[in-house]
């Protein structure tokens, strides 16, 4: 059985020969690359450079030979970009190894830490010392009293997650065409497509947290208007993007952090108001046009009140599954949603078991997590969330030798 069929039987809630794991396939179920390079030294496999394809993160790209040691069943977009000539150039981790980031990235020194600006000089997200990630500094709207939003996409150029979060696409479409039918002749895995599309998040990236909930509550007009005009950009993207992608992978990915450690951040009522809409059309323009692909949304926290109204709206998967979280119980999860939604996740808890734990208390938390999500199907395997920078290797291997050890 190949990787992807092994993954599509997980889609569509049935049992495969083992469970599908996905290691790095998108960018929430990665490494940051500080505990990547480790985890290389410790698998004994040659040292180079590594490649920082998320430069936010700072997660590694999850080379052929991990990926096959540990026996991945899903690649992401970028897998074929460490052979792109050009795409890559010399920099540094935070302790000072050499790695290489996308070309495309313009990052500079200063006093404060590591700089990106904007296209008016401002810094836009920061590397402080002693911090292993960049940090959004500058909101668009956060003092912009805005009512049309004609400025949209300018605005979203002064984000980083927007500047610097998915590798730019300089190629014709044929061009891209060409890329994507390349990949999947490269390779037997599933294809994970991270879209984005995010909703939520983006309102809070150019309003900032605080502004965006305040003005939910009291000036919802605004809100409504800010988010058509961000729908209106996201299905003009999403079209573009699955012209070029649609027939060649297996997983379209969306983004919003929904929740919390403790609940969602926003009521039930306020998702079906401003974005359960939004979100349908968004997953069902993927449906109708290719019905072969599966939609998952990237949610971190608890969002078990969201799920029924996710699920309506068209979801088909949900990752990372944040076991830690409020109600976000195994157990409970397959139980009340086992048979509609495919879990993506919640394979081992990475706050606290995985960085801080043993090997055995890693495997153990593992095997009762994956003993519970596998049986029946709709579940592919990934830890909760990126592995963090320190998280001892012998604990990673520990994880992906528990799970390719168990059988149905």
């Amino acid at each position: 059985m190949t990787s992807r069929e092994r993954v599509r039987l997980a889609l569509q809630h049935k049992e495969a020969d083992k469970i599908p794991i996905d290691f790095g396939g998108h960018r929430s179920s990665g490494i940051m690359a500080l505990a990547y390079r480790n985890l290389r030294r410790k698998l004994g496999l040659p040292e180079r450079p590594v490649l920082v394809y998320d430069f936010i993160q700072q997660l590694a790209l999850i080379e052929k030979d991990v990926l096959d040691l540990v026996q991945a069943d899903v690649v992401g977009m970028e897998h074929l970009f460490a052979e792109e000539e050009g795409y890559w150039k010399d920099w540094e981790l935070p302790d000072g190894t050499p790695c290489k980031i996308p070309a495309f990235i313009e990052v500079e020194r200063t006093e404060e830490g590591w700089v990106v600006r904007g296209d008016e000089g401002q810094p836009i997200c920061i590397q402080r010392p002693g911090c292993l990630y960049f940090e959004q500094c500058y909101f668009p709207l956060a003092d912009n009293p805005d009512e049309t939003f004609e400025r949209l996409e300018y605005y979203l150029a002064q984000v980083m997650w927007f500047r610097l979060g998915a590798p730019p696409y300089p190629w014709s479409l044929e061009e891209q065409r060409n890329y994507a039918e390349r990949l999947r002749k490269s390779t037997d895995r599933a294809i994970y497509a991270p879209f984005g599309g995010n909703l939520l998040e983006t309102a809070q990236f150019v309003f900032r947290i605080d502004n965006l909930f305040t003005e939910m509550a009291l000036n919802p007009t605004r809100i409504h208007r800010f988010l058509d005009r961000l729908l209106e950009f996201h299905l003009g993207n999403l079209e573009k993007f699955l012209d070029v992608w649609g027939p060649y992978v297996d997983i379209i990915g969306f983004g919003d952090d929904l929740g919390m450690q403790t609940g969602p951040q926003i009521s039930p009522a306020m998702y079906r108001e401003f974005f359960k809409p939004r979100h349908g059309m968004m997953w069902q323009t993927v449906k109708k046009k290719y019905p072969h692909l599966k939609v998952a949304l990237h949610c971190c926290g608890s969002v078990y009140r969201l799920l029924p109204d996710l699920i309506e709206a068209g979801l088909d998967v949900i990752q990372p599954v944040q076991i830690t979280a409020r109600d976000m119980e195994p157990e409970r999860l397959k139980r009340e949603f086992g048979k509609e939604m495919v879990f993506w996740g919640g394979g081992c808890d990475t706050q606290r078991v995985l960085p801080f734990g043993t090997p055995e208390e890693v495997r153990e938390n593992t095997r009762r997590n994956i003993t519970t999500f596998a049986p029946g199907g709709g579940y592919v395997f990934q830890q909760v969330h990126n592995i963090m920078a320190g998280v001892p290797p012998e604990n990673i291997i520990a994880m992906f030798e528990e799970v390719n050890s168990f059988r149905y």
